[in-house]
């Protein structure tokens, strides 16, 4: 059985659109959130005033603290013609919420994140274009599989059980809110990927919801392995038992030097549809983004992706902009999305 031929109880229409179109993803939520030039203050409501931690920085805490800036954020994407966004949630999990004193606030932090993406898709949604809510779980700061000691290879700083836990507590928290599938993303390390799909299977088994998901990893350097060190090849076989709607690459590298990794994936993934959303080139701090490209370059370079009939789903990552957004949805729009029953994988729709 494929992803494809699940009975999702939410994002049924999706697997149909990624088959007819490529789609998009928006794009970076940190770039977007720097222009409004936050201070501590608007890091804190009335029950966070006296928290002894400093809070500014900690981008998933907006969605209870400025949900407006949150939801003008995803309108641009959305005006910008992004078809699924992405839960304000990188880092809001349990673990990572541990860095600010605020993990026991995770779950809220992921309903008011779901509710505040579904109400921007239940405005831009339209019966010719649904737009659909990505459940966003990140890494964590914490990695199950490297040890945080050079001189202690067996240490580690967080175990499987409690990073299945935080996941669990995160996806239920989405799914309240109203999520129409589950984005791993980001991912260096394939263990913490498993326990996040271990938590989803759990908790859609428990429910009697089933959700699309979509699986995300980061190839960090030229070398094209993950920083846990596996290849794209490694990483696809190790969660492929998921049976996702989507594999794809995320972050770390922009669509340049991403290009050998994601085509390999496209080549190997047979079973399900892929997805590519890099970054704005490499960093440039004296950049407006932090990142070097245009949206006009960013677009170009993923359009020579969807020509070559790498892609059913595109968008962007750190340094990405509505703008950038806009143009990949402006450029790709032109291109049928890969098949894996089509050896030819690539070709106009229109002259």
């Amino acid at each position: 059985m494929t992803a494809q031929t699940f009975a999702y109880t939410r994002g049924a229409a999706l697997p149909a659109i990624l088959a007819r179109r490529i789609a998009i993803i928006d794009g970076a939520m940190g770039t977007m959130i720097q222009r409004y030039k936050l201070g501590e203050a608007d890091f804190r409501n009335a029950a966070l005033q006296d928290h002894p931690s400093d809070l500014k920085g900690n981008n998933d805490l907006l969605v209870l603290t400025r949900p407006d800036v949150i939801s003008e954020i995803h309108a641009q994407y959305l005006a910008a013609g992004a078809d699924l966004i992405e839960t304000n949630t990188f880092g809001a999990t349990s673990v990572a919420q541990e860095d600010y004193g605020l993990a026991p606030l995770a779950r809220e932090m992921n309903v008011a994140a779901a509710r505040l993406a579904r109400a921007a898709c239940d405005q831009y949604s339209t019966p010719d274009k649904p737009r659909f809510v990505a459940g966003a779980l990140g890494p964590t700061p914490r990695t199950a599989s490297i040890s945080p000691d050079v001189n202690d290879p067996g240490a580690r700083n967080v175990s499987f059980d409690t990073l299945r836990a935080a996941y669990r507590e995160q996806a239920e928290g989405l799914l309240e809110g109203g999520a129409d599938l589950f984005l791993v993303e980001t991912i260096f390390d394939t263990l913490n990927a498993k326990a996040a799909i271990f938590a989803l299977d759990e908790l859609m088994e428990d429910t009697g919801e089933r959700l699309p998901v979509i699986i995300s990893g980061t190839v960090t350097d030229a070398s094209g392995r993950i920083l846990s060190g596996q290849t794209v090849g490694a990483f696809w076989h190790s969660v492929r038992h998921a049976r996702p709607l989507a594999v794809g690459l995320n972050c770390a590298l922009g669509a340049a030097l991403m290009r050998p990794y994601i085509e390999e994936l496209s080549r190997i993934a047979g079973d399900t549809f892929i997805s590519c959303y890099p970054n704005a080139g490499l960093p440039n701090p004296m950049s407006d983004t932090g990142f070097d490209e245009t949206p006009e370059v960013t677009g170009s370079l993923i359009e020579e992706f969807a020509k070559s009939g790498f892609l059913n789903i595109a968008g962007g990552c750190c340094g990405t902009t509505p703008d950038h957004i806009a143009a990949i949805a402006r450029r790709v729009s032109a291109y049928r999305p890969r098949s894996a029953r089509d050896p030819l994988l690539s070709g106009l729709l229109a002259a």
